[in-house]
């Protein structure tokens, strides 16, 4: 195999084929081209069967850019390469051994809007508050523990409070709704494979025989439930392959624990490691920005990112009056970089969406095309929500979550009070709605009901058999004429049912290209509403033209010409809540890393003086990230305000210690300066961040614990110094 063109270490990460590997890869190193080359060379070097070797990423995107990167490497054989996302590697397992557990073969895999709908009423049947208890945050426990593999009963066994008690109750209640329904959520995906491996020990060891090469893509952004799971198909083998950076590690809030890559060594003690550190992506500029930076952290690997390009243009920096100001800036530089670079070339990255606002506004209103990425998802619209149902209701008529959205839809006179005599049968029997339905002549169920209902189960019944011949686009299209949906979009003939009606049209586009790679097999719906379950926020990046707006979280693996980083301001970025504890602030420096390292040739950092945001605008300082970007990198240097002071000890960065502001003096005769402790009567505990103005004028900013950064005037706020 021709390696050429590689550097040495990236040819050594491909040759070292045998025990556990670690490539610790930095932003635009050319991970992706190493793995893919490595498992090349396991087939046409060492002769592995394509069947042996597994690769995990994190997107289907990059499963699909990785399949087709080995296909034209090697003469044949790439199909039969295992390579998925986690979640569809345990789609596959499960469907031919999750019988073992007691679920049905044809499971149906939940989103998080028919997981909202059991919270909901589960809560309903508790006579609780949804107001009181955010069905969101009882899905965010469940989706915590199952993630750290702790089941109903060790949750309520190790709860404390109240609180804890009743959602590890809920959390007993939800499983059980999911097992009667042979439903699994995306957590049960790994939770349930690890439990299938821990049950049937020759199901474990068929998989651990199968996968005798095992790679590991983004290995930082594991949690603790797909390190588990890696580390049970790696063990008889040890051929494993981790690839990742400790300095991209950005997914703590969904449970990624950056000590599974930092722990490697001492998981594996006989591991290799090899530093993948030339960057292919950035300018040295950029580069050297992005090194500065995370060089404040403790918390990682060290490595230091090197490129062979110039130094290319000076990062820019921007100043606003605020929030609408920041997207005129914007957009003034886009128009003025659109006679050198495309739209598609340039991307906007922000810390929340709620930032998006006034960059949208001001796009929009310049006639600039844009594309969001993480805003209102095709798939959660209404129609596509009430066809998926039907599909899934199809495919598993026991899946009740699906059927109680469908039992009614289009309209057909069965009402909510037979919908609930139809679940009071199931809960007592064990019955799915479809099953009671069987039963209805039994329940007190008017006969005009009955009617209706065997209607229905008839009609689905025979789109099951339908399903067994027909590709999916032909079912669709069956499934909206059998039901009277479409036909009852196009009485309506209004705006709202006329753009429902091109959603379900686009809707076709999607299945068309599934048919295209897929034969018609039994096989087939499960396969695609699988493939369905599983696509991710990054998936269609692509589909439009225009410049790209995106959190940083979600620009982590992308790589654009031009990057605007906004919002650079304490208290939005870093988040206020990371500022007392530095770990999370560690974390949001990693997403500074991230950020900055995803610009190719130009960098414009953003901030504003004030900023409208979640209704109530603040004034807040720039934002400590700046200040650790060497001054020479930035065009017109690093102007005005002084570092923010973390924890109450002076933040260094790679020129030395930060100086201290002048001391001021009250009229009550208190000194004080940048980094004194306060307390206030109303907010609380604090740091002084800033000082600034004169006598009677002098201000002082400080960072309170509990409402973030305020402006206060020296001589009157309620101050009292700690020592």
């Amino acid at each position: 195999m021709d390696l050429s063109l590689m550097n040495e270490e990236q040819k050594r990460a491909i040759r070292t084929t045998e025990g556990p590997l670690l490539i610790m890869a930095g932003a635009g190193s050319g991970k992706t081209r190493v793995l893919t080359h490595r498992v090349a060379y396991l087939m046409e070097e060492k002769d592995v069967p394509a069947r042996n070797i597994l690769a995990i990423t994190f997107t289907n995107k990059a499963a699909r850019e990785m399949r087709d990167r080995v296909a034209a490497l090697i003469r044949d054989g790439a199909a039969d390469i295992w390579v998925s996302t986690f979640h569809a590697m345990c789609v596959r397992i499960l469907r031919s051994n999750i019988n073992y557990l007691g679920y049905e073969n044809s499971f149906s895999i939940l989103d998080p809007t028919d997981q909202r709908s059991v919270v909901k009423d589960i809560l309903k049947r508790r006579n609780l508050d949804v107001k009181q208890h955010n069905p969101r945050s009882i899905i965010g426990f469940i989706s915590d523990k199952k993630n750290t593999l702790i089941r109903p009963k060790q949750s309520a066994e190790e709860a404390e409070g109240y609180l804890d008690t009743l959602y590890s109750e809920i959390y007993h209640d939800y499983q059980q709704i999911l097992y009667r329904n042979s439903a699994l959520d995306f957590d049960d995906l790994i939770m349930l494979t690890i439990e299938l491996f821990e049950k049937e020990k020759k199901v474990l060891e068929r998989y651990q025989n199968l996968f005798q090469y095992i790679h590991v893509d983004e290995y930082q952004d594991t949690n603790h439930a797909q390190y588990q799971l890696v580390r049970m198909l790696a063990e008889k083998y040890r051929n494993i392959c981790v690839v990742g950076d400790s300095d991209q590690s950005i997914y703590k809030f969904r449970g990624a624990d950056i000590t599974n890559i930092l722990n490697f060594e001492d998981d594996y003690p006989e591991a290799a490691v090899i530093k993948l550190e030339q960057n292919y992506r950035s300018s040295r500029n950029i580069l050297d920005a992005a090194n500065a930076v995370i060089g404040n952290n403790t918390e990682r690997k060290p490595k230091a990112l090197r490129t062979d390009r110039d130094g290319g243009p000076k990062l820019t920096s921007i100043v606003s009056d605020s929030e609408r100001g920041e997207g005129q800036e914007v957009v003034r530089n886009v128009l003025d970089l659109s006679s050198k670079y495309s739209y598609d070339d340039m991307a906007v990255l922000y810390r929340t969406n709620a930032q998006s606002r006034a960059i949208e506004d001001a796009l929009v209103k310049s006639n600039i095309p844009y594309k969001m990425v993480g805003g209102m998802k095709f798939y959660d619209r209404m129609e596509i929500k009430d066809l998926m149902s039907y599909l899934k209701v199809i495919q598993n008529p026991n899946d009740d979550i699906s059927f109680e959205r469908i039992i009614n839809v289009p309209k057909r006179g069965i009402g909510p009070k037979t919908v609930d005599k139809l679940k009071e049968h199931g809960r007592h029997t064990g019955a799915s709605i479809y099953e009671a339905i069987g039963e209805s002549d039994f329940i007190g169920i008017s006969k005009n009901a009955v009617v209706k209902l065997m209607n229905l189960n008839d009609m689905l019944d025979n789109l099951k058999q339908k399903s067994k011949y027909m590709s999916v686009t032909e079912l669709v299209d069956e499934v909206l004429a059998d039901t009277g949906y479409l036909d009852l979009l196009e009485k309506e003939n209004s705006l709202e049912s006329r753009s429902r009606i091109e959603n379900l049209e686009e809707f076709r586009t999607v299945t068309r290209e599934f048919d295209k790679e897929n034969e018609v097999s039994d096989e087939l719906l499960f396969t695609f509403l699988s493939d369905m379950a599983l696509v991710s926020d990054q998936d269609g990046v692509e589909e439009d033209s225009g410049v790209t707006l995106m959190t940083m979280h979600a620009s982590k693996g992308l790589e654009f010409k031009v990057i605007f980083i906004v919002g650079l301001e304490e208290g939005i970025f870093p988040s206020r809540r990371v500022m007392f504890d530095d770990k999370e602030l560690e974390e949001e420096r990693r997403l500074m890393y991230v950020a900055l390292t995803r610009a190719e040739d130009m960098l414009f950092l953003s901030r504003a003086d004030s900023r409208m945001i979640y209704g109530k605008t603040e004034s807040n300082k720039r934002s400590r990230f700046l200040s650790e970007i060497p001054e020479e990198l930035v065009l017109g240097g690093q102007e005005d305000s002084p570092q923010p002071i973390a924890s109450g000890s002076f933040q260094m960065n790679r020129r030395g210690p930060k100086k201290r502001s002048r001391v001021i003096t009250n009229n009550s005769g208190t000194s004080f300066t940048v980094g004194d402790k306060v307390e206030h009567r109303k907010f609380g505990e604090g740091i002084i961040s800033g000082i600034k103005g004169e006598g009677d004028s002098q201000e002082l900013d400080i960072i309170f614990t509990t409402v973030g950064v305020k402006r206060l005037l020296a001589n009157f706020a309620p101050l009292t110094k700690k020592e």
